[in-house]
């Protein structure tokens, strides 16, 4: 009997251990194939993670409604703390109005269904972010609002970048407006050529690049303040990507920093991302959106 509750008791241990390590590899694993794209070959997580922890910004780009996507981008924020970086979590889904309820749910001082309620204020799709905003809470990362308020781009989409008037390029110092065929070309590939609907697409264009530069104004700001972090920055793949926010970022500041895209299927692929655009591609993620 007792041989027999000693052997159930090894057996027990070496299904935990089993599981254990059945589950660890299905973290390591979550994120698919990771291409280099300046190497043209694939490489293993920890190699790119050990990349990224000598900059000081990474943009992990998104489609919002993918949870895979955001997935991809905890991993990856994860890592990073895990391996004694100091991480801040930049977001385009907060306007900087909004900080201090960043603040308050990081430092413990709201609830999550307060929270929520003011994320479903600024954005959508709780369900696939909320595992990021958790594990910031958890690990008292810093959260950063990067967006500007909404009436102003989408007063761009509509108009065009020459209708803002005086007092509303004053909400968003520092905006820079010169879309180049580079850029207008990737916003197509990248978001579908009626992504814009009944705008004018050059309109679109313009509301795309207002939105890239303040965020990037915005980050330029964090980053000087708190040069020992790394800024892992959270946005759409259209913003992540290098003609987005990174560009805009390098017009203010010369900094050390990486774009990891998820590949899109028809948009974003192995076979046409370049250098111009992104340092590594994810491959291989969910596809299919959370939410329809």
């Amino acid at each position: 009997m007792i041989r027999s509750l000693k052997k159930f008791r090894h057996l027990r241990v070496a299904m935990a251990t089993a599981l254990c390590l059945a589950a660890l590899l299905s973290a390591a694993t979550a994120i698919g194939h990771i291409l280099d794209v300046h190497k043209r070959d694939f490489l293993p997580f920890e190699e790119m993670i050990a990349d990224l922890r000598q900059t000081q910004i990474v943009y992990v780009g998104e489609l919002h409604d993918r949870l895979s996507h955001h997935q991809a981008q905890l991993q990856i924020i994860e890592a990073l703390h895990r391996a004694g970086e100091e991480v801040a979590i930049g977001l385009e889904m907060f306007r900087v109005q909004n900080q201090e309820i960043l603040d308050r749910w990081v430092a413990g001082e709201i609830d999550e269904a307060a929270f929520r309620f003011e994320f479903e204020r600024n954005w959508g799709y709780w369900e696939v972010y909320a595992d990021i905003f958790r594990f910031a809470r958890d690990e008292g990362i810093p959260l950063v609002a990067l967006n500007i308020p909404r009436e102003i781009t989408q007063q761009v989409a509509r108009e065009g970048f020459e209708s803002l008037t005086p007092e509303q390029l004053e909400m968003v110092p520092g905006v820079r407006c010169d879309v180049d065929p580079e850029y207008e070309e990737y916003i197509r590939r990248s978001l579908g050529a009626h992504a814009h609907g009944h705008m004018e697409f050059r309109h679109f264009c313009e509301a795309q690049m207002v939105w890239d530069t303040a965020m990037a104004h915005n980050l330029v700001n964090y980053v000087k303040a708190n040069p020992r972090k790394i800024a892992v920055v959270l946005a759409g793949s259209a913003h992540a990507w290098k003609y987005g926010i990174p560009r805009q970022v390098e017009y203010e500041m010369n900094v050390e920093y990486r774009v990891v895209l998820p590949e899109i299927p028809g948009r974003v692929t192995a076979q046409d991302v370049t250098t111009d655009e992104a340092d590594y591609l994810l491959i291989g993620l969910d596809e299919d959106p959370i939410l329809h």
